[in-house]
């Protein structure tokens, strides 16, 4: 199998993974771009090992890869420029932390070409998942081609520079994805989107909100954006992400604010949480030590079976672990 420390071409390197350089990849005119210094700070180098020990199967549901840039350089017009942060790197993390399982998510600076996770996924180095970001135009044919390449969800993003697809075009892709049992995930502020629960609500798929759905803990329990969020989670198709704490806290290194509300999110529905670390935390307010994440969940659900149903259980059906 072809492995991305290979010295071929993106083209080459696509196709050998079974997948067509149609595949939501741009090849066709893409400039070679020199090494672009990062505008962004990387992970923790060597995070704390956590005091809290993870089940066999725990999964970390949302991760991004980035690089070698001189191998998959970034879209010319990209948001941020990350350091570094390799599939190998991101495997000693998931090792460290005690982590089964991992689903790999688009990042907004490679656009629609999917080459670097497809390298992360196609290597057989460890069991993962991919949500990817695709055209509006996406066909079937492309959708059964990364089905096949382990990718399980699409993303639609309304936050970052590079966003890419507009929420209206949920309902087409919905009715696209369904026959393969994928999600839509989104990356969007539940307090900014009033008229979130009707459009998600009524979709004919599973749906995950991203990073908490980047409330803000300051305005309380009571605040409408929390309140909107509670209410999306009654629907049985909603799911949510623990996710980018310092989406919706600004105290760091342990967002203590943060605990109530990921507590009354458990009580509402623990059956459609799933946790993640974010690494390496591309668009984050402050970098967190991964370990730290790890017990933060140890304090947010105190109970070891709700912490499975959420690590393991939630991760195997959404995204069809196996």
């Amino acid at each position: 199998m072809l492995r991305a420390a290979n010295p071929i071409s993106r083209r080459d390197f696509v196709a050998g993974c079974g997948v067509v350089a149609t595949l939501s990849v741009t090849t066709a005119g893409f400039a070679e771009i020199a090494d672009r210094e990062p505008t962004i700070p990387g992970p923790v180098a060597s995070p704390r090992k956590p005091k809290l020990k993870l089940p066999p199967g725990a999964s970390d549901c949302h991760a991004h890869v980035f690089g070698p840039q001189s191998q998959f350089p970034y879209i010319p017009d990209a948001g941020y420029i990350p350091p570094d942060a390799t599939a190998d790197s991101y495997i000693r993390v998931l090792k460290h932390l005690g982590i089964s399982r991992a689903v790999l998510v688009q990042p907004s600076v490679y656009g629609t070409d999917h080459v670097a996770m497809l390298a992360a996924m196609t290597s057989g180095k460890y069991p993962f998942r991919g949500v990817a970001v695709v055209s509006p135009d996406v066909t079937v044919a492309e959708i059964e081609k990364l089905h096949a390449a382990g990718f399980r969800g699409i993303r639609i993003n309304g936050l970052s520079k590079n966003a890419g697809l507009p929420l209206e075009i949920a309902p087409k892709l919905a009715a696209l994805i369904k026959p393969f049992g994928w999600h839509l995930q989104f990356f969007l502020s539940v307090e900014k989107t009033p008229d979130l629960e009707q459009r998600l609500s009524t979709l004919p798929v599973n749906v995950v909100i991203d990073h908490l759905g980047v409330f803000d803990c300051s305005a309380g329990l009571e605040g409408a954006g929390f309140a909107r969020l509670l209410r999306l989670m009654k629907h049985e198709n909603v799911w949510v992400k623990l996710s980018g704490i310092y989406h919706v806290s600004k105290k760091p290194p342990l967002a203590p604010d943060a605990v109530p509300f990921v507590q009354r999110m458990v009580e509402v529905s623990s059956d459609r949480l799933v946790w993640a670390t974010d690494w390496p935390h591309p668009t984050a307010a402050w970098i967190p030590d991964d370990g730290d994440l790890v017990d933060m969940l140890g304090q947010w659900v105190p109970d070891e079976n709700t912490r499975r149903r959420i690590l393991v259980d939630n991760p195997t059906r959404l995204y069809d672990f196996t």
